[in-house]
């Protein structure tokens, strides 16, 4: 039958078959190597580094400096990273594995409201499976509306933005586009909030320790991102200030740093690994650590924080330290994301 023929109506003869109409859900994370060796990582990573919303500094001047040095020199210390953490058993980086339970689960989570109508799939913006590839099957498995959502609680322009660019590029290759909509950023949403609130909790119950301060560390960006509009530190803040009151905890127990500089420009500030080493100076010997900014944990938060931003605090005379892991694909993480889902599917579903 021709969807768009009223019902009843049959198609005409030879009309290539159509699938049966449905709505597609994509969820969208940054994105992962393929594997850690050299040339895997260098794939990735030109990738990720010839954005021009990660670096937007000129072509002619960026590119040169990026293929002649950056690549020559960053796949060999990345892949050393990355192999810290990679899922040996799978042969994958975390984030893919976890990425893709949380696909999984939304399906089941989205099913009993609307049965097989809707399809849940994943993508990443940078590796595999890309973006073009899960558009295509998508529209392939019959979806005519497609709900795009980036798994990146507060917007940038450095992830939000071009998750969202690589999504409509996939689209402007399409014959015969479906009907598209975004998902908006999450970071003050009350399930998020309160899913956060409630995983501190069950984790500092767990410890042989009550942590001083946590330390809550976004992803870093350039200052000057900040200054031409980019809403990022701001909507940042705005998540601690709301976290710290669902704990129901006094000034100064949370505190909000930024990690993972890149270059010489001034970025956001507390850096993470400059304010750790600060408060174990100061005095403040036990703290926990959680990444409010990422969906899922990932090579910054499994390596950078875990390994590295630990070995700085306890370098600098801090003795105890926990990182709380990210929502990942818990029960209240994928409770949010279907009423997230739910709440913009309104009218099409």
């Amino acid at each position: 039958m021709n969807p768009d023929s009223p019902p009843g109506d049959p198609a005409p003869a030879h009309h290539p078959a159509v699938a049966s109409e449905k709505i597609g859900v994509l969820i969208a994370n940054l994105g992962t190597p393929d594997a850690t060796d050299y040339w895997s990582m260098r794939r990735y990573l030109g990738q990720f580094l010839s954005d021009r919303r990660v670096i937007d500094l000129p072509r002619w001047k960026w590119q040169p400096l990026l293929q002649l040095i950056i690549l020559s020199k960053r796949p060999f210390s990345s892949g050393r990273a990355y192999d810290k953490i990679w899922n040996t058993a799978l042969n994958e980086s975390p984030l893919l594995t976890t990425t893709r339970a949380q696909a999984e689960k939304l399906s089941a989570a989205l099913a009993p409201a609307f049965g097989e109508r809707v399809v849940v799939d994943f993508a990443m913006r940078y590796g595999n499976p890309s973006t073009k590839s899960r558009v295509k099957k998508l529209i392939a498995d019959g979806c005519r509306k497609i709900l795009f959502f980036p798994l990146y609680p507060q917007y940038s322009g450095a992830a939000s933005a071009t998750a969202n660019d690589d999504f409509f590029r996939a689209l402007m290759t399409e014959k015969w586009q479906p009907a598209a909509r975004t998902v908006a950023p999450y970071y003050d949403h009350p399930t998020y909030i309160a899913a956060l609130a409630g995983t501190i909790q069950e984790h500092l119950a767990g410890l042989d320790f009550t942590p001083d301060v946590l330390v809550a560390s976004y992803h870093g960006m350039p200052k000057r991102y900040l200054l031409e509009g980019d809403p990022y530190y701001c909507q940042c803040q705005k998540t601690s200030r709301l976290l710290q009151q669902a704990l129901g905890w006094a000034d100064g127990r949370l505190v909000s740093t930024f990690q993972s500089r890149f270059g010489r420009e001034e970025w956001l500030q507390p850096y993470t690994v400059e304010e750790v080493a600060r408060l174990a100076k100061s005095g403040v010997r036990r703290i926990a650590m959680i990444s409010p900014a990422f969906a899922s944990d990932c090579l910054e938060t499994l390596e950078e924080i875990r390994i590295e931003i630990r070995d700085a605090f306890l370098a600098a005379g801090g003795e105890s330290f926990a990182y709380i892991p990210c929502l990942n694909d818990s029960d209240v993480h994928i409770e949010m994301m279907r009423q997230i889902v739910e709440a913009n599917l309104g009218g099409w579903a």
